[in-house]
């Protein structure tokens, strides 16, 4: 609401937005928001806030006991490490979709609308019941092999499928998979 108040937009955003769909129980405190706003502005907006992740364009808003992420709308650049981008840019809702890992979490909530905003085809894969990449699933795999590991999770804890282009792409990159920081494979 107060980003909104402020003119900017500011949807729910990925995992908080699935599951509420799904009816699965989710965290109090387990919720994203993507915003127009920069990373400054939110800080400015609200008085508690850490840096988690500015220069992707995250920050931690603290308030009435929720630790909320906030993000800024992006488009990542390519990745070279296996976990982040070398740079992003600050976009649009549609680009900032697009540039995620699965459709189900692509999906945005407007609260102040009250509809689900879906680029990527998010709810049609939740109606197939299907894990399924957002573009290329060989380049999203590869970009970050930890998503195979998601890509399972999400299949286990949802009882979903895993689209057969994205298992393929998974088994094509597990080599990659150790390269990705070991604390990381718990995540």
């Amino acid at each position: 609401t107060r980003l909104r108040e402020h003119g900017h937009v500011a949807y729910f955003a990925g995992g908080c937005v699935r599951d509420r769909l799904l009816g699965v129980p989710r965290p109090h405190d387990d919720y994203d928001v993507a915003t127009s706003a920069r990373p400054e502005e939110v800080q400015r907006l609200f008085p508690r806030t850490v840096a988690v992740g500015a220069q992707f364009g995250v920050i931690l808003v603290i308030e009435d006991g929720l630790r909320v992420e906030v993000a800024t709308f992006r488009a990542d650049d390519a990745y070279v490490d296996g976990r982040h981008p070398v740079a992003v840019r600050f976009t649009t809702p549609e680009e900032d979709a697009a540039r995620r890992d699965f459709t189900i979490n692509g999906l945005f909530y407007d609260v102040a609308e009250g509809r689900v905003i879906d680029f990527v085809g998010g709810l049609r894969d939740m109606r197939l019941r299907d894990v399924r990449t957002i573009g290329d699933p060989e380049i999203r795999m590869r970009e970050d092999p930890i998503r195979i590991l998601r890509a399972v999770r999400f299949a286990c804890r949802l009882d979903f499928d895993i689209e057969s282009r994205t298992y393929a792409a998974m088994e094509g990159a597990v080599e990659d998979l150790p390269r990705s920081a070991p604390p990381r494979l718990l995540e």
